[in-house]
């Protein structure tokens, strides 16, 4: 709690308790709250991973409600001028695909990829497959698609 006083402390010459109390607390404690509820929207206390990075969503959050910025627009986390000197000095690796798909998206990738397992499990579709790589090996496709990109080559030139 904030002792109420009629003026707050010089920020230069009080106590680091006072310094938190009167200037860091009263900032950061809000956004640290809106934190806790984008945390709970974006189901982060359900799963193990997600895409929503706690830091950057508090930098974004500081950066625009600072007092010095309240006559300017929103400024999404990426185009804040620190963080993207900061990038461009140290990339981020890209996000999983499994980070980026809905459930519903991931759901669908899925399902199809064991309908297709299901599928070539089918003998007749083995079969068919045999004999498709068969039929490439016999007309000797590897040296006729290569022989196809060297005539579209010669045609760039």
């Amino acid at each position: 709690p904030i002792p109420q006083t009629a003026e707050p402390p010089d920020p230069k010459t009080c106590s680091p308790g006072e310094y938190l109390e009167y200037f860091i607390f009263p900032v950061l404690l809000p956004g640290m709250a809106e934190l806790l509820h984008r945390a709970k929207k974006e189901k982060c206390f359900e799963r193990k991973r997600t895409k929503f990075i706690a830091s950057d969503f508090l930098t974004e959050w500081l950066y625009n409600k600072n007092p010095k910025r309240k006559d300017e627009s929103f400024t999404e986390f990426f185009s804040i001028p620190f963080v993207k000197d900061w990038l461009k000095d140290h990339p981020r690796p890209p996000t999983p695909l499994s980070l980026r798909l809905s459930e519903e998206e991931a759901s669908i990738v899925i399902q199809s990829f064991w309908r297709g397992y299901r599928v070539r499990c089918d003998s007749e579709i083995q079969e068919l497959r045999q004999w498709q790589k068969q039929l490439r090996e016999v007309k000797n496709i590897t040296k006729v698609v290569e022989e196809f990109w060297a005539k579209q080559e010669a045609k760039s030139k």
